[in-house]
């Protein structure tokens, strides 16, 4: 009679598989930048500088960044059975929302559907910046490029980064001011498909920490 061989319940259990972003980091361009191909060196894992046209949205409420998915699906049922006999899924939207704290050009530009680059955009800080609110308001699309910082056991950095390709402003809260707390301009972005890269959302996974694990 063979002895039964005990189940471990620890077994594939891995505390260094537990990632945080311990820091986040935005960055958004206008849909005529060139979009990212490839955020970290092939060699080594090390991120890659962000490209020229993609501004930094800088700092961000304690909520950090949220990835809200709302996903639809539709059920067909049937009289001999409890459960659906078929679901589909009728939609899965991805969205993008955060809370900037600066007045810097990109959050101003997100908020208020200015240029990122080019005629329109805001000047440098320090200089005087004037925009209307237009009568006809534009809502461009984006490119928004998100990096979230955390360390493995051996101090390597670990990134995990996010590609919207084609992102549009579908909500902005209100703009506050008042002596309490600081002037913030929260927003939510949709992901919508591109064309050139067939996808809404293109996701990375890299780093010299990341790569420690494999040993």
């Amino acid at each position: 009679m063979t002895t039964p061989v005990p189940v471990s319940l620890e077994a594939g259990l891995h505390t260094e598989y537990i990632r945080k972003q311990l820091v986040q980091a935005v960055f958004a361009a206008d849909i005529t930048a060139a979009a990212i191909a490839a955020p970290f060196d092939e060699t080594t894992g090390a991120l890659l500088a962000v490209p020229d046209g993609y501004l930094p949205v800088g700092y961000t409420t304690d909520d950090g960044i949220t990835f809200p998915s709302d996903l639809s699906i539709s059920d067909v049922t049937s009289s001999q059975a409890v459960e659906p006999t078929r679901s589909d899924i009728e939609s899965d939207i991805l969205s993008a929302s955060f809370a900037p704290q600066e007045t810097n050009a990109a959050t101003v530009a997100l908020y208020e559907g200015l240029p990122l680059a080019g005629d329109g955009a805001l000047p440098a800080i320090g200089t005087a910046w004037q925009w209307d609110r237009a009568s006809s308001p534009r809502n461009p699309f984006r490119r928004l490029l998100f990096i979230g910082l955390d360390y493995g056991d051996d101090g390597g950095e670990i990134y995990v980064v996010k590609f919207m390709p084609r992102a549009r402003l579908t909500n902005r809260e209100d703009e506050q001011w008042a002596r309490s707390t600081e002037t913030q301009r929260p927003v939510t972005f949709n992901a919508y498909r591109d064309s050139a890269l067939g996808t809404s959302c293109r996701n990375w996974v890299d780093g010299p920490g990341w790569r420690a694990l494999a040993a």
